[in-house]
């Protein structure tokens, strides 16, 4: 709800101010009144919000338009966007002025709507591939600098990967194993991001996903999305079936405890997490196909977790995990079946 509504609020601010601008540059002095003002600011605010939910609509409709090349992609979203935008102004000047529409409004006003509604839906188009290239924190923290100097949090950590994927691409062939891939982490993102969560990274069939760790107070978000991937997956299972003949599992570890945060590289920039914490998670997710269990998690991980009914944690003991000389925790997680 948060990733929608904010961006909303934001925009409606910022076509008010847009609106407002552009009867300041563009109107006759003896049209300057507040009452035009308002109308301008208004109609900004509201082509605003028409466009979002235009954008809200292609995201979650458009897997056709998603799947072309990017510049497609852009090039076609930018000419929708501006089809909405000159409906939109067509329908808010007859609303908001009471009256039809001018041969004067029409040569003039309408023409310079469109261009800035272009103009404008270019770089927030950009704005937001990049976020759905590199993640928004990510992409907030390159611009701050926050990561400059690698400094030290809280995190709690996800590794998640595709069961099977040697034996597929043998049976399927390496192409058609990386469209399944495709598909799989199209597909799990969505309960990622409903549950807080951020994909860190894609490192071959695995996802890496990272949250900061609610030390204050107990949060069962982290188990919810896992399960909630595991839903979303259950749910798609018929494509799966029909399209690759296989429906995917997978295996995950989670851990929590302090991470090393830094920005790393020149000419392409990228957070990197360092620290044992990341190396007991991907020695978790590893584990477990040696222990036979879908889910494994730290015991440092199960002390954030609020005690639930919902959920049936079954000790494994301490265990030593290869390539580390301490041993840890660790504790297989089902949901219990319901009643």
């Amino acid at each position: 709800m948060r990733r929608t509504v904010t961006p909303a609020v934001v925009l409606a601010v910022f076509g008010l101010l847009v609106g407002g601008l552009f009867r300041y540059a563009f109107d006759e002095s003896d049209e300057a009144s507040v009452a035009n003002y308002l109308r301008s600011a208004l109609e900004g605010a509201v082509i605003s919000l028409i466009v979002w939910a235009t954008h809200l609509y292609l995201v979650a409709r458009g897997g056709w338009l998603r799947r072309q090349p990017l510049i497609v992609e852009l090039v076609a979203r930018s000419v929708i966007l501006a089809v909405v935008v000159a409906i939109s102004a067509v329908v808010l000047e007859i609303v908001l002025y009471g009256h039809g529409l001018e041969a004067k409004w029409v040569r003039d006003t309408f023409l310079k709507i469109i261009g800035v509604g272009l103009l404008m839906s270019v770089p927030i188009t950009m704005i937001y591939e990049l976020v759905r290239m590199i993640g928004g924190r990510t992409l907030l923290s390159v611009v701050l600098g926050r990561y400059r100097r690698p400094g030290r949090e809280e995190r709690v950590l996800l590794f998640l990967d595709l069961v099977g994927s040697t034996s597929l691409a043998e049976a399927m062939g390496e192409v058609r194993v990386q469209e399944l891939l495709t598909r799989f982490f199209f597909d799990i993102d969505e309960p990622i991001v409903a549950h807080g969560g951020e994909v860190h990274a894609y490192v071959g069939d695995e996802v890496i996903v990272t949250w900061p760790a609610d030390t204050g107070q107990p949060s069962r978000r982290y188990l919810d999305c896992v399960f909630a991937i595991e839903d979303r997956l259950a749910k798609r299972a018929d494509h799966y079936r029909k399209e690759f003949g296989v429906v995917p599992a997978f295996r995950a570890g989670m851990h929590a405890g302090p991470v090393v945060i830094g920005e790393c590289g020149d000419s392409r920039r990228q957070i990197a997490y360092f620290g044992d914490t990341v190396n007991v998670t991907a020695r978790l997710q590893a584990h477990c196909k040696e222990a036979g269990r879908p889910l494994l998690i730290s015991g440092e991980l199960l002390r954030l977790l609020p005690s639930d009914p919902d959920f049936a944690i079954e000790p494994l003991g301490s265990t030593q995990l290869r390539g580390r000389a301490a041993s840890i925790d660790i504790f297989a997680v089902a949901r219990r079946a319901s009643s």
